[in-house]
C-alpha cells in the first residue's frame, strides 16, 4: 500500500510541482525548499503518517520508508535534457542565442545575476 501511495505522489503531485522546471534558475534557498517539500510529502503520504511535531530526522524517515531523495535530481536532469535539446538547434535560433547569452546589450550595474546557463554549469 505504501509503494502505491508513493507512486501516486510521484506521478500526480510532483509532476504538478515541477511543471516548467526547465526554465527555473534555482538558487541554494530554492533547492532547500524543494528538498523540504519532498520530505513533507514523504512524511505525510508514507505509511508511517509521521507528524511534523514528532522528533524524527529526515534520514530516519527515508530509511524507514525505504525511499531516497530524488526530486531535486530529477529537476536538474530535466534541465540538462532541455539544455541538450536547445543546443542541437540551428545556429540562428532565438532560444539558443538567449541560452548562450549572445544577445546584444549590457547588464545593469550591480551584482551579476545568476543566469540559467551559469546555473547549468554548477
Amino acid at each position: 500500500m505504501a509503494k502505491a501511495k508513493v507512486k501516486l505522489l510521484k506521478t500526480l503531485v510532483w509532476s504538478v510541482a515541477t511543471y516548467g522546471c526547465e526554465s527555473w534558475t534555482p538558487r541554494k534557498a530554492n533547492e532547500i525548499r524543494i528538498n523540504a517539500f519532498e520530505m513533507k510529502c514523504l512524511r505525510f503520504v508514507g505509511l508511517l503518517r509521521i507528524s511534523w511535531t514528532e522528533k524524527r530526522t529526515n534520514g530516519w524517515v527515508l530509511q524507514s520508508e525505504g525511499a531516497e531523495r530524488h526530486l531535486l535530481k530529477s529537476v536538474k536532469k530535466t534541465k540538462m535534457t532541455y539544455f541538450g535539446h536547445i543546443m542541437r538547434k540551428k545556429d540562428k535560433c532565438l532560444d539558443k542565442e538567449i541560452v548562450q547569452g549572445t544577445t546584444p546589450g549590457d547588464r545593469p550595474r550591480g551584482r551579476p545575476k545568476t543566469s540559467w546557463l551559469g546555473n547549468i554549469r554548477l
